[in-house]
């Protein structure tokens, strides 16, 4: 019988926390062997990665455990995607190898999904926790430590009003891998219909953008992991910001208006994006990488701009539409 769930875990030369991982995962479907596959792709690890991968495929052998290693590093996103692809099952999960999740998380996702057959989008809720301090950490756009702030348990509501709710108020919550289960039919039809999605940081908002507006959501009430802030490379990295702020959210954002999102949502966005820009960020890489920078800014300019200016004919069309036509007696 086919698979409910895939849980899958793309890793890179951490292989003490994949072990950690897989051993949560051990514990967290006992009992839910029947509906769950697992499934490592390893991206070319250099460390003991593939001795932790046969550990736990012996240890787990009643289960069906399939991993794949690459021939070289493909990167992140690329990594990710290839999990996603590479499932059969109706769901894919695809979880950080280090991010700390609940144990009853994997039984209320199996619950949710088998009473939701047409499900096509679970976001689980998550509180976030910084690295170095320790301390609570949520964006400023939430009040309190839960990163969703909508509570849609039994996937009534619409799917795009909920997405679009959740991507404006936290593009971070939206991206975060592990609080993503897909109907896998949809997200691998998304990656067919913009295969240059491996390429962009935040194409994940995509993904679930996509399957949100083809299907129910449900957004969980309760938290069932914690995002560990501070550890992703591209948090890390100022040019990687440049690129997330002024390149890869726009180009999210203009594939979700190309897949059935509004042109008002769009433009929403567009000019959120603008308005949201670290002016800090961008004059500090502006004078340390100058050609690279201005490259990077001068599209994402042309379409705000671009936006600015649909808009106005638009509001003045419908202002024309509202108003009494004068009449001379």
């Amino acid at each position: 019988m086919k698979k409910l769930l895939t849980i899958a875990i793309p890793t890179y030369n951490r292989a003490q926390l994949l072990d950690k991982q897989l051993a949560w995962v051990a514990q967290a479907i006992a009992g839910l062997e029947s509906e769950c596959e697992i499934f490592v792709s390893d991206n070319c690890s250099t460390d003991n990665t593939q001795e932790v991968i046969k550990k736990w495929q012996k240890n787990l052998s009643h289960i069906t455990f399939k991993s794949s290693r690459n021939y070289e590093n493909i990167g992140v996103m690329r990594n990710i995607i290839h999990c996603l692809k590479s499932a059969t099952t109706k769901y894919v999960w695809t979880i950080g190898d280090d991010d700390p999740i609940q144990d009853k998380a994997v039984a209320y996702v199996i619950n949710q999904l088998k009473k939701n057959e047409d499900l096509s989008l679970l976001f689980l809720n998550f509180s976030g926790r910084n690295q170095i301090t320790g301390e609570p950490v949520h964006p400023p756009t939430i009040v309190g430590n839960r990163w969703f702030d909508v509570d849609n348990e039994d996937g009534s509501g619409d799917g795009k009003a909920i997405f679009e709710h959740c991507f404006s108020k936290s593009v971070g919550a939206v991206i975060f891998l592990t609080a993503s289960i897909y109907r896998t039919e949809l997200v691998q039809r998304a990656l067919q219909i913009w295969s240059e999605a491996e390429n962009n940081w935040i194409s994940l908002a995509y993904l679930a953008g996509y399957c949100a507006a083809n299907g129910k959501i449900i957004v969980t009430k309760d938290i069932y992991m914690e995002c560990i802030v501070g550890v992703s490379y591209w948090q890390k990295d100022p040019q990687s910001a440049i690129l997330m702020q002024y390149k890869h959210l726009p180009e999210v954002i203009t594939k979700l208006e190309e897949n059935g999102y509004s042109k008002q949502f769009y433009r929403r966005m567009m000019f959120q994006s603008f308005k949201e820009a670290n002016l800090k960020v961008f004059l500090g890489a502006l004078r340390r990488w100058p050609m690279f920078t201005m490259k990077t800014i001068v599209p994402f300019l042309t379409l705000v701009s671009l936006s600015v200016f649909d808009a106005v004919p638009t509001k003045e069309f419908k202002m024309a539409q509202t108003t009494e036509p004068f009449t001379q007696n």
